[in-house]
């Protein structure tokens, strides 16, 4: 299996101005920037993309792996936050909360390393991977859909 996504670049690294295309059309022709990257801009950047792959496979890893244990998650919220410093991607930090009847804290946290080392976006990433992960009972009104 192959993914694609297409960017188009015009101008200097510092005034120009991109757009990204992903093969689902998903993202289509959205924009990029020095601003966005670097700055307070309101585009996306590659930074936004990556913070997010990585927290969809993250999520739909542990629950692969929650199901090889027999369990059903009833959810799971992932927030990544992928650190870029010096012009380099330094760090990606996972905050896990996840709702998974009849699971106990500490096998919890076995599946939740489990899955942060074996996620596919985990094992293509070249930086430090850190992780703070938790079992709750509920969610609060205020955490996204």
């Amino acid at each position: 299996m192959k993914r694609t996504a297409t960017a188009n670049w015009k101008g200097s690294g510092k005034e120009g101005t991109g757009k990204l295309i992903t093969q689902s059309g998903v993202i289509k022709n959205k924009a990029y920037d020095f601003k966005s990257r670097f700055e307070d801009g309101t585009s996306t950047n590659p930074e936004e993309l990556i913070a997010a792959a990585h927290a969809g496979c993250y999520s739909m890893k542990l629950s692969f792996v929650l199901g090889a244990a027999g369990l059903t998650p009833n959810r799971i919220e992932t927030k990544c936050t992928v650190t870029l410093e010096g012009g380099v991607i330094t760090s990606s930090h996972l905050e896990v909360k996840a709702k998974v009847a009849k699971c106990k804290a500490a096998a919890f946290a076995e599946y939740a390393a489990d899955a942060k080392e074996n996620c596919p976006v985990s094992k293509a990433l070249n930086v430090e991977i850190t992780m703070d992960a938790e079992l709750v009972k509920s969610f609060k009104a205020t955490t996204t859909a």
